[in-house]
Parts: structure tokens; sequence; C-alpha cells
């Protein structure tokens, strides 16, 4: 039975951000018997991943790989509801091709003889060290799993005899294709086994060794396909969270948190003002906290030591609606070009834009017809771009003038995995570049996958899940630990929303996950 200090009425928490971490704590303490309000400024959930529409067309805006359903899944079993009767979800094999400018492919399946096989066409002794490679990862993923279910909130966090005896395996002072030269020597099949790091918005040269995890979750788990793609989950979670009694309102940009005495009260939007006994923040984090807090309220992160953090690439988007379908061409393919390390450096050093960029493609009406009218289907093109560099007028790269010729690069570079003839089949085009990211998403920098996943800015050194400068506020998402990527963030979703309820003496009504003892964890790290 929940406890609630006294109080005679349900405690009150508004949520800014309707995206999938925001709707996720909403519908965790809905099931807790908590008073929610999520408040979202655009017309519609989801954020980064909603569903853009135009003349009968679909497009995720954001992420459409879902993986690792089982979070989402037990966020779901906890409020009552089956993720697979309420989001259908295709897994798919193969999960994705990859096409390398330095030469071959790769089809990727799940089918562990069939992989092997198809590495064995590009790298015969790299095929034979799969198994291995599955083997480390697993063990790594088990030892792991506690750290991303639990808040980091010191260095205090770092030093139990669990973690320590966890460095071996996890082995933080490598790069995640230092870390692949253990299994495969070919560069190709390293670059497919970490291409993975985009997902964060990071190289797998500078991309802590941690996230080979993130290939083996692949191979291991499945890459799905939610029927409307990803947006459709986070519209079955806004139903579902009203269902609970959850409030979503759209339309409602926060202009303000609220703080008195050190501890958020609430916020003030363009049309209203709310109170609250605590607020949860679901929004890029640097973005959120210069326009909704005053530089003076922060401690630790100041407007100054934002602009010192390291940020996440941004990327340059097309969204294409096209007369037919390339039934030829996989649902997911990426191509990484034969400079790919030059890309990279362009992309995270030098800030320029790559002659021969690498590029990923969604050809998702080859699986599912619902995005698409009769006849015709949809593209999602990607290429990782840098981020923004400095104020208006002092960007290396100027996208008002720089989009005609990058539309056009984008075009030839589809004709190198066998998309060609496009412009001729277009129905309906949307291009979002880092300055729309900026702009229209309020993403600092225009970093797509927020602050990066260096060391330096990983577990406690991320900002917290219960926010150390000001008291009563949570964050949740990309920005906050354990991280970017959808699972990730559904984690962090259960961290934030345990410290919450923890904070104001309610009981969840869920089964809550329990933090790994020491002598647990060096069981799984032996």
């Amino acid at each position: 039975m929940r406890r609630n200090m006294g109080k005679t009425k349900p405690s009150e928490v508004v949520i800014v951000g309707a995206g999938p971490g925001g709707l996720a704590v909403a519908m965790l303490l809905a099931k807790a018997g908590v008073q929610v309000t999520v408040l979202e400024k655009r017309s519609q959930v989801g954020g980064r991943t909603s569903t853009i529409e135009r003349g009968g067309f679909k497009f995720d805006i954001g992420p459409t790989f879902f993986l690792y359903p089982k979070v989402l899944r037990e966020i779901f079993k906890t409020s009552g509801y089956d993720l697979d009767v309420e989001v259908p979800m295709t897994r798919l094999d193969p999960q994705y091709r990859l096409v390398f400018g330095a030469g071959g492919e790769l089809l990727a399946t799940p089918d562990a003889e069939r992989m092997r096989q198809a590495i064995a066409t590009i790298s015969p002794q790299d095929a034979a060290r799969l198994d291995n490679f599955m083997t480390q990862n697993r063990k790594k993923l088990t030892s792991f799993i506690p750290f991303l279910q639990s808040p980091f909130e010191s260095w205090k966090d770092l030093a139990k005899p669990g973690m320590m005896k966890l460095l071996p395996l996890l082995a933080p002072w490598r790069s995640l294709d230092q870390d692949l030269q253990q299994h495969f020597k070919d560069e190709r099949i390293r670059l497919g086994f970490s291409f993975q790091s985009k997902y964060l918005g990071m190289s797998p040269f500078q991309c802590p060794s941690l996230f080979s995890i993130l290939s083996f979750l692949e191979y291991e788990h499945g890459v799905f396909h939610p029927t409307g793609g990803c947006g459709a989950v986070t519209q079955a979670m806004a139903r579902i969270a009203r269902e609970m009694g959850v409030k979503i309102l759209l339309n409602e940009p926060v202009e303000q948190v609220f703080v008195e005495n050190g501890k958020a009260i609430g916020v003030k939007t363009t049309r209203h003002s709310l109170p609250a006994d605590a607020v949860v923040v679901n929004a890029d984090f640097a973005g959120a906290m210069r326009q909704m807090i005053p530089n003076h309220q922060r401690r630790k992160w100041t407007n100054e030591t934002l602009a010192k953090k390291d940020y996440s690439c941004s990327t340059f988007m097309m969204y294409l609606g096209i007369d037919g379908c390339y039934d030829e061409v996989s649902h997911h393919t990426i191509y990484l070009a034969e400079n790919y390390r030059q890309n990279l450096k362009d992309i995270e050093t030098l800030h320029r834009l790559s002659d021969n960029p690498s590029f990923y493609v969604q050809n998702a009406s080859v699986t599912d017809s619902t995005l698409a009218p009769k006849g015709s289907s949809t593209l999602y093109v990607l290429l990782p771009v840098t981020h923004e560099t400095g104020s208006k007028g002092s960007n290396s790269v100027d996208w008002e003038m720089e989009t005609p010729r990058f539309r056009k690069l984008a075009f030839k570079q589809l004709e190198k995995i066998g998309i060609t003839d496009v412009e001729r089949r277009i129905r309906t085009e949307k291009i979002i570049t880092p300055s729309d990211w900026s702009s229209e998403f309020n993403l600092y920098k225009g970093a797509t996958f927020s602050m990066a996943h260096s060391l330096k800015q990983m577990l406690h050194l991320r900002p917290h899940n219960r926010f150390e400068d000001i008291g009563q506020m949570y964050l949740v998402g990309g920005g906050t630990h354990p991280g970017s990527g959808l699972p990730v963030i559904f984690e962090s979703a259960r961290i934030t929303s345990r410290l919450l309820l923890q904070d104001m003496k309610i009981e969840p009504r869920w089964e809550s996950v329990s933090p790994i003892s020491d002598d647990e964890l060096v069981g799984v790290a032996s």
C-alpha cells in the first residue's frame, strides 16, 4: 500500500517532455498512484521517437532500430499491458545489409551458422571467432546489466569491490575497435560489429569497449520493426498512460522550472503555471537546462560547464516518399565508406562535410505496408555529420548554403547500394539538418545523441537521474545515466521512477529491480 507522508491528496508530478523516457516514467508513477501531468511542446507525443506523416507516408523521425524489447515489455507488464499485443513487431532476418566501400558485403543474420558463412566470404579466419565474440559479450552484458539498472551518484559507486572485479572484463582502457581486434582481424568485419557506436553518436575508435554489447544485443536478442514504425511504440505508451489516468498536454512548451529554496516546485508554460511535488525533465539535457533554469541556480551544470562538454555527432536526414518500391534493397542498409576513418575525422575533429560520406537507409516498406499508399514506399536516409560548433554565424557548416549540394551528394551515394533514379520518383520530401535539430527540437549544438558517451561522461560523470543541482528534480532520457538508445532510455525511466518514489516515501506497485550485492558481482565477474 502506498505511503504518502500523511498527505490527503496524491502526490503530483510534472514531466517535461513526452519522449519515450518521459512516457515510461508516467506509466510507472501512475501505477504507483501518483498524479502525473506530461507537458509536450510539440503537437504529438514521442519526441524524436515520433512519426512524420505527409500525404499518406509515415516516417520515423529518429530511431528505426528497435532492440532488446525486454525492458519495455516489463514496463508494459508492470502497467497491466502486453507489449506484444499493443505493438505488434516483426523480428528481422536478415537484420541489415552492410556494404563496404573497401569491397564486399555482409548480410547480417541472427542465425549463427549463416552469419559465420557470411563472414567467411570476406574473412574466413574471422568466421571461426564469432562464437568467442558472442561468449565473451554474453558474459560482459550479464556482468554490466546491474549497473545499467542502478543509479550512479558518486565515484563511490565505482569503488565497490564488485565493480573493481569487473574491470578486466569491461576493459575501459580499450576503445571499441581495440576490443574487437581480439576477435576479428579484418577491419571490415570489425566495422560490422562496431558501427552500432553511431547509435551513441560516437566513433568506434573513441567509443569505450563496453559498447561491444550493442552488436551482441542485436544478434542475441534480435532487431525488431514495430508495425507503423518506432513512433507506434510511443503512441501506444501515450494511450496507455492516458488510460492509467495520466494527463498529457500537447502544444505546451515549458518556459521555466520554478525553483524555491533549491527545490523544484512546479513549472511555467506559455499558458499555465503548474505546481508539483517533483519535476521530471525528459528533454535534451543541455538545451533544457539553458532554457528552463537560470544559470545562477545551477552549481555544477552551468552554461559554461555545458559548453565544455563533448557532444555526439549530428545527422543530415532525408525522409522520402516515392513511387514504387526498391524490393531488392534490405529493410536496413549501412554503407561504410572506404575512407571511414577520414569520415569520422571530418565529423569529430575537422567539423566539415565529407565528399564520400558513410550513410544509412531504412527501406521499411519491404516489411511494413502500412507506411505508404499502395504502390508507393518510404525511404529514410541518414548521413552522420558534425554537430554545430558555435553560435549562429560561427558554425563551420552553413546549412542554408550547403543543404542543396549535400542533398545531391546523398542521392549520388544511394546509387552505391542499388537505389537509383530516386529524384524523379519523389512524391514527398522532408530534410532535417543539424540546424533544424537545434531550432526545432532544442538539441544543444544539434547533437542528435546528446552528450557523448566517453569515459569522462559516463556513469556518475553524466547528469544524475536524481538531478544533483536542484532538489525534487529528476532526469530521464539519453542525457542522463545510463545513456542513449531506446532500451537504455527505458532503463533510465525505471531508475528515475524508483528514486523519485523513494524520495516521496511511496511504495512502488511493481517488482523493483534490486541493486546487485558486491558478493553477487564478484560471482558474476568470475
